[in-house]
């Protein structure tokens, strides 16, 4: 008997819209229920002949959808532990319905990885170290629209740079304001580090390793933390790849390492050496990839990620923040500027 009590938060729309996807597949159902809503990106776990499966709401445009569903389905045909897609009746990947786009995957049973514990950290950056590496090689459909920040960097950079300093006339203007003076009398020392970096990614091996046919290119995740590293009896299972990208891995190991910094208020050589460890257990880097790693920490990411929120989303940023985050990232010029030189 199929059952749709066990959810009291899935409105009629959403139960009518699961059963009638559902319909599009060869998976007779038991059981619906809602894990995620209020959002076009909606998950629901339905229990069926197949076993448990996760039916997940797209909130990407089609062609986007393809690039990322289609990454999933080559990694996990690579050997690479992310959740398997299940083809509809038409043997499609992606179904459509009432113009919204759905996906059924496997339903992983596990327990989300604590990144704040050393064991779970590990875990966690061995299963991402594979997870790039079966990634190699994906061929994206031509109808897809490619995500791909390769080759990218430097440009980056140097946009970053000047809205930083276009920002700084901003605040100028509103110097009365604390988090205004804070961000005028801190920037100028913050771009020096941005231009540090971008002086040193200029001078590095960069383009030759995001060139067509480079090894050290990757599928990245973006999105790595708490909630998509999974682990199971079979290892640490990856999930939510909606935001993949071609980069080179470090794009995923710098917000790993930059979060950890965060959290402590305190950047670590200890802590950079141990998490690039535990990486290269199963994904070794080389000489010109751990500079890159090194250069990318250097740039000042974590300022700009909270200062546009002040200027370019108008949210309030305590003064007393953008202090601490400038110190933080200050504090880290002499311990990269050391891991620079070792290689």
């Amino acid at each position: 008997m199929r059952d749709l009590s066990t959810d009291n938060t899935m409105s009629v729309s959403e139960q009518k819209t699961a059963i009638a996807v559902l319909e599009q597949y060869d998976a007779p159902w038991t059981d619906i229920v809602l894990i995620q809503g209020g959002s076009i990106k909606t998950v629901w776990k339905i229990q069926s002949n197949k076993g448990p499966l996760c039916l997940k709401r797209l909130k990407q445009s089609y062609d986007k959808a393809l690039f990322s569903v289609n990454a999933q389905i080559y990694i996990k045909n690579s050997g690479g532990n992310v959740p398997g897609v299940i083809p509809n009746k038409k043997g499609e990947a992606i179904t459509s319905f009432n113009d919204q786009l759905f996906v059924l995957y496997e339903w992983i049973a596990g327990h989300d990885l604590d990144f704040d514990k050393p064991a779970d950290l590990k875990n966690a950056l061995i299963g991402l170290a594979r997870f790039h590496n079966f990634s190699k090689g994906y061929a994206p459909a031509d109808e897809s629209r490619i995500s791909s920040k390769l080759g990218k960097w430097p440009e980056q950079y140097g946009s970053m740079l000047n809205k930083l300093s276009l920002w700084k006339e901003t605040a100028r203007e509103n110097i009365a304001q604390q988090n205004f003076s804070a961000y005028f009398n801190h920037t100028t020392a913050i771009i020096d580090i941005g231009r540090m970096a971008l002086d040193e990614i200029k001078r590095s091996t960069y383009e030759e390793l995001t060139s067509a046919g480079s090894n050290s290119i990757v599928l990245c995740h973006q999105d790595y933390g708490r909630g998509n590293a999974l682990l199971t009896g079979k290892g640490v299972c990856i999930i939510d790849l909606d935001g993949v990208t071609f980069d080179l891995p470090i794009r995923d190991l710098r917000k790993i390492i930059g979060k950890k910094a965060e959290n402590r208020n305190q950047w670590q050589m200890e802590a950079i050496n141990e998490i690039t460890g535990w990486y290269e257990e199963s994904n070794p880097m080389s000489k010109e990839e751990r500079k890159l790693l090194y250069i990318d920490l250097l740039f000042p990411h974590w300022y700009y990620g909270l200062v546009k929120n002040l200027f370019q989303a108008g949210k309030p940023v305590k003064a007393s923040e953008i202090e601490r985050i400038a110190k933080l990232e200050l504090s880290k010029i002499p311990i990269l500027k050391t891991l620079l030189i070792k290689e």
